[in-house]
């Protein structure tokens, strides 16, 4: 049997390395139970609404959850004590969550006047269109073209009459 020659050796300890540095990478893994019961694996933490009994691995370096204030009292004293700036953190946790809440809902009503200026700029365009005499053709049932009946021209109009009523405010 041949060594390989002198040139490979080196490109060989360093594959070695690599291969060595990312088996740390492949340790930092999370897993942990959802709510429906299924085992989810990621890199990131869990979602704060898993409790800690449902996290079945961490990484070695991630910090443990410290005990509900209500833990913590059944523990004794010295545990009450580490933990007496729990009620702070909740408080904090409280606070964060009420402002991603109220983020959430700015940008769901900002989304819906958006939602409801356009409706409004199209009713309105729809209005002008009706309102000018042009004649109009209408689509049917079976994809064909047929020319607007005045019936339909009215019909069209109270549509686009109350969609003005309801989004241009």
């Amino acid at each position: 049997m041949m060594n390989p020659p002198l040139s490979r050796r080196p490109l060989g300890v360093i594959c070695a390395l690599a291969l060595m540095a990312l088996t740390s990478i492949a340790h930092a893994q999370w897993k942990w139970r959802d709510a429906d019961g299924r085992t989810q694996y990621s890199d990131r933490p869990p979602p704060p609404s898993v409790a800690d009994k449902d996290i079945l691995a961490r990484p070695s370096n991630a910090p443990r959850v410290s005990a509900t204030p209500g833990q913590a009292a059944s523990q004794g004293p010295s545990a009450s004590a580490s933990g007496a700036s729990a009620p702070a953190r909740a408080a904090s946790e409280a606070s964060s969550r009420d402002k991603l809440e109220r983020e959430r809902k700015a940008q769901e009503d900002k989304a819906r006047t958006e939602a409801m200026a356009e409706d409004c700029r199209q009713a309105q365009n729809r209005m002008r269109l009706l309102e000018s005499g042009v004649r109009l053709r209408s689509g049917t049932q079976t994809g064909e073209s047929q020319p607007m009946t005045e019936q339909m021209r009215q019909d069209n109009v109270r549509q686009a009459q109350a969609v003005i009523t309801a989004s241009c405010k």
